[in-house]
């Protein structure tokens, strides 16, 4: 598991287990700083190439604005995804909610399912925005998608404050199901 501090002077990946990810609000614009940032071409710190950072901060812009689509009238909970296909194309998705709550489908799958639907067969990268304290990871259903459709793919989980928290969706899921077993 990675974690990165948003906003700091150096721009590399903390690696191992240190402390929880910091970030801070870009005064000027009030948003989070690594969106201010991706203004003026930086980035977040989890890549070391410009291209890369440029390309995450667009993941995570996307499923920012994912999010403000989802329809959560039953647990005011909106959730955002972004998913990122091989060749740079990204899959947005939100949480749609239906009044039975079986019938709910998380932004995770929603990326999925839309990406697969326009051709887009190999992931290297989805971020979930959701406007909580705590980071939420994606839910069991969604980590068996993922896993079906987009192997060990990295994940990023984005809050409203600007922070994050980065790793292989392996870390989530270590004992996946899939078609090896039938």
């Amino acid at each position: 598991m990675r974690r990165c501090e948003i906003g700091g002077a150096d721009p590399l990946v903390r690696a191992g287990p240190p402390g929880p990810a910091t970030s801070s609000i870009d005064k000027a614009s009030s948003r989070p700083t690594w969106a201010a940032a991706a203004d003026q071409g930086s980035g977040p710190a989890w890549h070391s190439s410009i291209g890369e950072r440029h390309i995450m901060n667009k993941l995570i812009e996307a499923a920012l604005a994912a999010r403000e689509q989802a329809h959560a009238p039953f647990s005011h909970f909106k959730v955002g995804a972004a998913l990122e296909d091989e060749n740079g194309r990204i899959f947005s998705g939100c949480n749609v909610e239906n009044a039975t709550y079986g019938l709910t489908i998380c932004a995770e799958r929603v990326a999925v399912f839309k990406a697969i639907s326009e051709g887009a067969r190999k992931f290297v990268a989805i971020a979930v925005a959701a406007d909580a304290d705590e980071l939420t990871p994606p839910c069991g259903a969604c980590r068996q998608i993922l896993w079906e459709f987009c192997g060990d793919v990295e994940v990023t989980l984005v809050n409203l404050r600007g922070k994050t928290e980065t790793f292989g969706l392996k870390d989530i899921f270590p004992r996946p199901f899939d078609a090896s077993f039938l």
